[in-house]
């Protein structure tokens, strides 16, 4: 696996590449500042992105957005030391795959670069899937209804995918952790609340938020 890690802490970018390369076997690319990190990702092939949320010129949160809006579509995680849930929804919102809170251990990092490293989408047997008056777009990630277009997170393509896949079906909050997360990433369900409320905001843009329903101490459904 090849892997880009901004990291502006010296002691602690230092123990994560000797460990990812120890551990893990991979190949590591390592800048300080947000700037290197986007021009890093976009000039190179990686697997996983590694970013951390404060560093100079230009912070993990900016640097994910811009990527985003490039239209980069490899994985990101984001390392913070803000665990609030506001936190965790502005790092989602940004496009980030995952998130994990500092301090971590180093077995957890590996485990959800593994979980990132082998998303796998279900085959797709059309481009265009349509429900109601909304078009949602495989390849460009993107819900259409007539002129207006909504670009979303991989994440939010993954959770809106396999609802509409399986509309009208209550799934549970486990089944939707390990298709879109993958339990290996020790991902808490407060992670999944925040991506269908992330999802919700941009469904509400065309009037179809409440397609997307909460199924109490169960799980999620999309309405046919």
């Amino acid at each position: 696996m090849n892997i880009l890690l901004a990291e502006d802490d010296l002691q602690l970018g230092e123990l994560i590449v000797y460990m990812l390369k120890k551990k893990g076997g991979y190949m590591v690319d390592w800048v300080m500042e947000g700037e290197d990190a986007y021009d890093y990702a976009i000039a190179s092939h990686y697997d996983v992105l590694i970013l951390d949320w404060m560093m100079p010129n230009g912070d993990g949160v900016e640097v994910c957005r811009r990527l985003r809006k490039k239209g980069y579509s490899r994985a990101i995680l984001m390392l913070t030391a803000k665990d609030a849930v506001e936190d965790r929804i502005e790092g989602l919102d940004s496009g980030a795959d995952d998130y994990l809170v500092k301090p971590f251990e180093i077995d957890e990092l590996l485990a959800r670069l593994r979980a990132l490293s082998r998303r796998n989408y279900a085959p797709f047997l059309e481009e265009e899937v349509q429900i109601h008056d909304m078009v949602l777009n495989r390849t460009s990630q993107v819900i259409r209804q007539g002129d207006k277009e909504i670009q979303l997170s991989p994440r939010e393509f993954q959770l809106l995918d396999l609802l509409l896949q399986n509309k009208g079906q209550v799934l549970p909050r486990e089944v939707i952790l390990d298709r879109v997360w993958g339990y290996e990433t020790d991902v808490s369900m407060k992670t999944i609340d925040a991506t269908v409320k992330l999802l919700r905001k941009k469904l509400d843009l065309i009037g179809k938020q409440d397609l997307l329903k909460s199924i109490r101490g169960v799980g999620y459904k999309f309405e046919k």
